[in-house]
């Protein structure tokens, strides 16, 4: 390989999140070193990802069937609909095993420094999806951020309408944190001890 060669790759590996350019040195090195073992088997799997992996076009999950293995599965609670922003929370809610409806991936938060309004959101389809007479209950799983506070009064207000109970989770996750960082205990707790607006 030339240095551009391995000077892209390490461009590439630091624009992911929460990797630098030195960790992306290290990884690239690493991939090199082990060419073999490493590199090739990643490229192989990546490219596998890039060609069958889908945003499924119900809730906004990825897998690679649609709708998405979640959607699919008759086992689900239909009555309740958990809403989140990004894909993160919903895999972190999953990994807890303590909620066994349907979710919903906004797709951010709303935030007129960032640019980010209603339009911008997968709003619509929730309105829609919470207007469905199998629909009892949407829980607002958004971030204890001012972006997520914000945006479930938003769509408390949006889905007010509805014939739902509209419920946040409870206190105990802490202020400014995100839901992809907790720990099952705290997001067990938290899911558990929701309330109702």
């Amino acid at each position: 390989m030339s240095n551009a060669s391995i000077d892209s790759l390490i461009k590439q590996f630091a624009k992911l999140p929460g990797i630098g350019p030195r960790s992306a040195r290290r990884i690239v090195l690493q991939l090199i070193r082990k060419k073999d073992q490493l590199m090739l088997p990643l490229i192989e799997v990546m490219q596998s990802a890039a060609e069958h992996i889908v945003t499924c076009p119900v809730c906004g999950n990825l897998d690679t069937q649609t709708p998405c293995s979640i959607c699919d599965d008759p086992r689900r609670d239909d009555s309740i609909l958990c809403v989140v922003e990004e894909l993160a929370d919903l895999w972190a809610i999953e990994r807890s095993k303590l909620f066994n409806g349907r979710f919903h991936v906004l797709g951010g938060t709303l935030s007129a420094i960032d640019g980010r309004s209603p339009q911008t959101l997968n709003i619509p389809s929730l309105i829609d999806r919470a207007s469905d007479e199998r629909v009892k209950e949407v829980i607002l799983a958004t971030n204890a951020t001012v972006e997520g506070q914000t945006t479930a009064h938003y769509l408390t207000e949006k889905l007010s309408d509805c014939n739902v109970s509209v419920s946040r989770l409870a206190q105990g996750i802490p202020i400014g944190g995100e839901l992809d960082y907790l720990d099952d205990g705290t997001l067990g707790a938290a899911l558990k001890a929701r309330q109702i607006f």
